[in-house]
């Protein structure tokens, strides 16, 4: 048996090697970058117009010009004009580039135009006020979002900026959800009294497409040479096996032997932990990975938060930042196990705040619904105070 932190070192000693592709702009979000995007131009391009209103050369206020005559406007998208007389102004739109010879910008609400005049009515202006330096974001050339970096409207905003209508990106590994066991039934079969309609597949399925990750799903009887068959044929069009059911100790446990059969060497079996302790991990020499998952459904589904999304995510570079939360009242917990807590947390005043939610133990999936993630007591201790911090896995923002 290994403890959790020794579980999450093996696993993310065995990161799968991402394969780029190349996807239109408008589906990138959401996808993690696999390319280096720099500048193509300076950024603004030109020193831009910041506020509707009047652009004069401050030259001229400071000999005591406050009326200024307009001798035209400088709308966004035109060409750029020159002021011809540095006593005069030209109106000037937001967006706009920075007419020739105009060096500040004063709003309309601080001036007051009549008869082709434009009155400054400040006691006070500041040279350059109102205006957007050329290059003040980024100057051309410049390094501006770097592989690993998951893709929001913002960056997809930044790559139309500088012209790529395509873009680069890693590809998740195929994956392959698989769950077994001969007392479920599909989903939309009535059950007998013996039977439960299968559901942890569903939700690994749906947890992986929370972060653009598409999986296959199966279900394998539990019998050991109908097992093997179907791992070899699934194994031929996946890289990953994401199992649930089949690891503990029963006489239809089948599932650790059989992947070794079909060539994935076990890394670890069993993890000091609750819920989840029959946890199995293993990689083939083809680099094919397996994560075999206990069938019970709030096990299945924190292993796959704890362990497999951030291994998923780091293997496409994603750093991974632990979030943390505090303890909202008193808990204990004898066994000497890495407990994972079900909670729910709450921003308090910019403190997340975790309260205990603990339910009827790993079977039961219908406590999920008032749970917002889990929290890691470690192991080593049995009393646990309100206000100590601790590790926090959320699925639920």
């Amino acid at each position: 048996m290994v403890t959790v932190g020794q579980a999450s070192d093996i696993i993310f000693n065995h990161l799968m090697t991402p394969k780029p592709l190349v996807v239109d702009l408008a589906t990138c979000c959401g996808k993690v970058l696999a390319e280096t995007i720099q500048a193509d131009r300076d950024f603004p391009p030109f020193d831009r117009v910041s506020m509707d209103g009047i652009a004069i050369q401050y030259g001229s206020w400071l000999k005591g010009v406050r009326s200024f005559t307009i001798e035209g406007l400088q709308a966004a998208g035109q060409d750029q004009k020159k002021l011809g007389d540095g006593s005069n102004c030209l109106e000037v739109m937001t967006g706009a580039i920075l007419p020739a010879g105009c060096d500040t910008v004063i709003r309309y609400e601080d001036v007051k135009i009549a008869d082709q005049k434009a009155t400054i009515e400040l006691e006070t202006i500041i040279q350059g006020q109102s205006i957007h330096k050329r290059a003040a974001d980024a100057r051309k050339d410049e390094r501006l979002l770097e592989p690993g970096f998951i893709m929001t409207p913002a960056e997809v905003a930044l790559l139309a900026s500088v012209g790529k209508d395509k873009v680069k990106v890693f590809a998740y590994p195929r994956a392959a959800i698989i769950s077994t066991g001969d007392e479920l039934v599909a989903v939309n079969e009535l059950p007998k009294d013996h039977q439960i309609r299968s559901s942890n597949v569903y939700a690994l399925q749906s947890a992986m497409a929370e972060i653009g990750w598409q999986a296959e799903r199966f279900h394998v009887e539990d019998e050991k040479r109908a097992m093997e068959k179907a791992f070899r044929k699934i194994l031929e069009t996946s890289d990953v096996l994401i199992l649930s059911g089949g690891v503990s100790k029963g006489k239809f446990d089948f599932v650790p032997e059989v992947l070794n059969k079909v060539g994935i060497e076990v890394l670890f079996h069993q993890v000091s932990q609750r819920p989840g302790k029959p946890f199995w991990f293993g990689k083939s020499a083809s680099d094919k990975v397996a994560f075999a998952l206990p069938g019970n459904p709030v096990s299945t589904f924190m292993c796959f938060y704890r362990y497999i999304k951030p291994w998923a995510l780091k293997g496409l570079g994603v750093e991974v930042s632990p979030t943390f939360a505090v303890l909202g009242k008193d808990f204990s917990f004898e066994p000497n196990l890495t407990y994972f807590l079900q909670v729910s947390a709450i921003n308090e005043r910019g403190t997340i705040v975790a309260y205990p939610v603990v339910g009827g133990g790993s079977g039961d999936f219908a406590n999920l619904k008032n749970v917002t993630g889990f929290l890691e007591l470690p192991l080593g201790k049995s009393e646990f105070n309100g206000g100590e911090v601790f590790p926090y896995i959320p699925f639920r923002h």
